[in-house]
């Protein structure tokens, strides 16, 4: 494919092509769904009701399967996905296969998860329409196991016996992504475990991206110190001679890490505005695009603003869209403009897509919907992108 014009833009807007994967009756659906997160009382008051009402078993489950559920997941297992994920292909965007099981804290759990990354993994193999797969690292070992090694205290004899069967845990799953030529995103967590993981991320970069980048680590850059951090990796990868595989996002937990911070007396390692965090993004976007060569990178994203960059940026570079080093990625469910507009002009976009048991991904679905109520603007656009929709399709029965 030739590099498009210089003063190419992708036309965000354009709805028809954004929700063609949507029937009416969909369509509908998302509609009443973001009205309902548009409440922050309703969002405030009823999550902690639904928690409630499905861990004393009251017959919720089917309606929450078909409105949050259906909106931002795949399905309760992989085969469940295949009509998603069929349906995305159908518009060029490709699938992030993403286990969203929460909140687990035993052996048995995190081995279950383990195999069932396995499982996706090898699925993966045989859908060309799965461009990654992905996994929270404390989705294979206790958050305070991460926490207490990345304070550098000393474990005891089965802690270290318990450290050393996630890192085994972790070794598999790249080794398998390595082995079916599958890219495996390893997703940020908070930043009083992150050194932990980053270490453990940087070890998998230089085992297993010595001919390309399969391996990513996630870098958030409402941080102030991880561009630093992107820059610092990528030097140690040069002197080493490997890949970096970078997934650059803002951020999921803000306000957590704040309030932490305030609450033990230590400086927030979040930036003090918006705009810092925008520029650190953007900053991202420009260094991962002077090393494209070296540096695979996903720029996770809900902003028009920072993916009109990116366009701009590779056709200033003349850069291909088709570069396989090179992707877009928005959660199932959210800124299908965004996604499905950016496929039509021939760049490489995945969705995540979430899937799990119900009530195992609710805690998912719960900062899914506090995250849009959230974000400025985010829900409103969505609003009114689904209600333009429905207005041209009204239009064009006539």
């Amino acid at each position: 494919m030739e590099v498009p014009n210089k003063n190419t833009q992708v036309n965000f807007d354009n709805t028809e092509i954004a929700f063609q994967h949507k029937s009416n009756k969909d369509l509908e659906k998302a509609y009443w769904l973001f009205k309902m997160v548009a409440s922050n009382a309703l969002i405030k008051i009823g999550t902690p009701i639904t928690t409630f009402s499905l861990n004393i078993g009251l017959p919720i489950q089917g309606i929450i399967k078909n409105t949050i559920y259906k909106q931002f997941c795949g399905g309760e297992s992989i085969e469940d996905c295949r009509k998603s994920i069929d349906e995305l292909a159908v518009g060029n965007v490709t699938t992030i296969l993403d286990y969203s099981v929460e909140g687990e804290e035993t052996e048995q759990s995190f081995d279950e998860t383990f195999q069932e990354l396995l499982r996706a993994i090898d699925f993966a193999k045989t859908n060309p329409h799965i461009s990654f797969s992905v996994f929270k690292p404390t989705g294979l070992g206790r958050f305070d196991l991460f926490t207490k090694v990345n304070e550098d205290k000393p474990l005891t004899s089965d802690e270290q016996a318990e450290f050393d069967r996630v890192l085994t845990r972790i070794d598999a799953i790249c080794k398998a992504s390595y082995e079916a030529d599958i890219r495996v995103l390893i997703d940020a967590e908070h930043s009083w475990v992150q050194d932990s993981i980053d270490d453990i991320a940087r070890d998998m970069m230089q085992k297993y991206n010595k001919e390309k980048p399969l391996v990513y680590n996630t870098y958030q850059l409402y941080r102030h110190d991880k561009l630093a951090s992107l820059k610092a990796d990528f030097a140690f990868a040069e002197l080493q001679g490997f890949h970096i595989g970078a997934k650059i996002v803002r951020g999921a937990y803000m306000e957590i890490e704040r309030e932490r911070a305030k609450e033990m007396g230590y400086p927030s390692p979040i930036n003090p505005t918006k705009e810092a965090t925008d520029k650190e993004y953007d900053d991202s976007i420009r260094f991962c695009l002077d090393h494209a060569d070296k540096i695979g990178f996903m720029a996770g994203t809900h902003n028009e603003e920072s993916s009109n960059l990116l366009v701009h940026e590779m056709q200033k570079r003349q850069i291909s869209p088709e570069n396989k080093n090179i992707f877009f990625a928005q959660l199932l469910g959210m800124s299908d403009n965004l996604s499905f507009n950016l496929a039509a002009a021939g760049y490489n976009v995945g969705k995540y897509m979430p899937y799990g048991p119900v009530k195992a991904v609710m805690p998912y679905l719960f900062r899914r919907a506090q995250e849009n109520t959230s974000v400025g603007g985010q829900t409103g656009r969505e609003l009114g992108l689904i209600i333009k929709e429905k207005k041209r399709r009204k239009a064009a029965k006539k």
